[in-house]
């Protein structure tokens, strides 16, 4: 069965615009929560069995007990037993006395992670990710344009990497719309590994979407001389990748799923973002990219 993809272009553009546009509203009103990699702070992670003090390992409890040493901290629990504190940047003094007082409410808790990351520092790694996300982008462009080069007709072969791009850009937004509101909601930050998160997710989405793409290039290699037109074979390329990606995908997802759904604090907000990304990707090759190439070559 051949699904008119192409045919209902337009909704499907709209579709994605219309989740774009949510996204970047979500970014304007709440913004993103950056975690210490990128504002400076400090992380500390404590184990606090729960036979130490009855009924005194929780987040609540901590935190009151910071706050009577005059330490403003958000603490979140990590498993059974593991706390993340985060505090602004703290002396080796203030460390000290902070493991003091998680001590007065819970004796046998031990330290199992501290962090200290300076303003500078944070910004510095803040701006070099954006450069690196950029720079990725430009150069994915780049080699699109040079290996889609000898496809000049009848859409020019720098307009497959505008498409790529675009696919990978509505990739990037819409799981970062989501956070903006996780973060609100939920406390979920944005840190080096959550980088990490869209980077991968941009080379999963791009390798997607080139496949749906070269595909289109074989098949107007083979109908050169034949009366089909570009949306047609467009459309005949996306529905002969379409299987192919679904089914990766849904491999893909499975795990992060189980991740998300059973794994631990630290690990669930990067695996929610892969998934939230490569869901994302795999609209974007099949019903981004492709009806949007076949909307150039009707504009010219």
């Amino acid at each position: 069965m051949t699904i008119d993809i192409i045919g209902r272009s337009k909704f499907w553009l709209s579709a994605a615009g219309a989740i774009v546009a949510l996204a970047i509203m979500a970014l304007l009103i709440f913004g993103l929560k950056f975690g210490i990699d990128f504002t400076g702070g400090s992380l500390l992670q404590v184990d606090v069995p729960q036979t130490s003090v009855e009924g005194a390992t929780t987040p609540e409890a901590i935190r009151a007990a910071l706050a009577s040493e005059g330490y403003e901290a958000v603490v979140q629990s990590a498993g059974d037993d593991d706390y993340f504190v985060r505090l602004g940047p703290v002396t080796e003094e203030d460390h000290e006395r902070i493991l003091a007082a998680i001590a007065t409410i819970a004796p046998q808790a031990t330290e199992l992670k501290f962090e200290s990351v300076g303003p500078v520092i944070g910004g510095e790694l803040k701006s070099k990710s954006t450069r690196a996300i950029v720079i990725m982008l430009v150069l994915i462009a780049a080699y699109i344009a040079f290996a889609f080069r000898k496809v000049s007709q009848p859409v020019a072969s720098w307009k497959y990497g505008v498409v790529t791009m675009v696919a990978a850009l509505h990739d990037v937004l819409v799981p970062l719309g989501i956070f903006a509101v996780l973060g609100r909601v939920l406390g979920y930050e944005i840190d080096t590994a959550f980088v990490a998160a869209m980077l991968t997710v941009l080379g999963y989405s791009i390798n997607d979407t080139i496949v749906v793409l070269d595909r289109t290039r074989e098949n107007l290699f083979h109908h050169r001389h034949s009366d089909r037109t570009f949306g047609d074979i467009v459309n005949a390329s996306v529905n002969q990748t379409m299987g192919r990606s679904i089914n990766t995908t849904l491999t893909t997802l499975l795990p992060l799923f189980a991740i998300v759904l059973l794994g631990g604090e630290t690990t669930r907000p990067f695996a929610l973002a892969l998934m939230i990304g490569i869901a994302s990707g795999a609209y974007s090759s099949i019903f981004v990219a492709s009806p949007l190439l076949a909307w150039l070559e009707r504009k010219g």
